[in-house]
């Protein structure tokens, strides 16, 4: 079981992604977000630093999964479509040039040669009011004063993600758009255990 979590900022991909690899007992790949270098930069300057950023981001997460390529389970808290997201986001915002993407899709699509699909793709759903609250409680001082990015980012997210997957081919069967509550309920995460396994073995139909 191969999975990959996906969603806008805010959304929980962190938590459940540490939530279903103690459950399952297997390896979580972990993107370092917090730790990259570029994104106070990137929040700082973001026409200077969205194409540095970006790449910085794939060439980091493809990095981490073809080192678990090899794993028959892995849960993994970002994929390189999540990535893709930002960066047509960025050229919506009109921070990335024409050029810039054109080179960002090529590094993409070169990485995703070389790493197997995953499973499953898990898409987080939940109401923009839910992601702001969740911004706000985790408190990261370098998304302060990032209002008017994080709607333009929370309004577009879902419908550039579908276009992506339709784009890449990615199977529908392959793709859970789930629903969210609170994960810390012990209900919350049995439903969303059960939603996982259903679709995971749709997926292998």
């Amino acid at each position: 079981m191969r999975l990959g979590i996906i969603g806008p900022i805010g959304s929980g991909k962190s938590l459940l992604s540490k939530k279903l690899a103690k459950h399952y007992g297997c390896p979580l790949l972990e993107e370092p977000v917090e730790k990259n270098e570029y994104l106070p930069y990137f929040y700082k300057d973001k026409e200077t630093f969205a194409m540095l950023s970006q790449n910085a981001f794939y060439s980091s997460l493809f990095l981490l999964m073809w080192k678990t390529k090899d794993e028959p389970r892995v849960i993994c808290d970002s994929t390189l479509y999540s990535n893709l997201v930002f960066t047509e986001l960025l050229r919506l915002e009109g921070l990335m040039s024409a050029m810039e993407v054109a080179l960002t899709y090529a590094i993409a699509d070169e990485h995703l040669k070389r790493i197997p699909d995953l499973d499953l793709q898990i898409v987080l759903v939940r109401p923009t009011a839910q992601l702001f609250a969740n911004v706000r409680k985790r408190g990261r001082a370098i998304e302060k004063g990032q209002e008017d990015y994080l709607n333009f980012h929370y309004a577009h997210y879902y419908d550039v993600l579908k276009r992506l997957f339709k784009n890449y081919r990615v199977p529908e069967k392959k793709v859970l758009w789930l629903e969210l509550n609170d994960m810390e309920e012990e209900k919350e995460f049995d439903r969303i255990i059960s939603i996982i396994e259903a679709a995971y073995a749709k997926s292998k139909e």
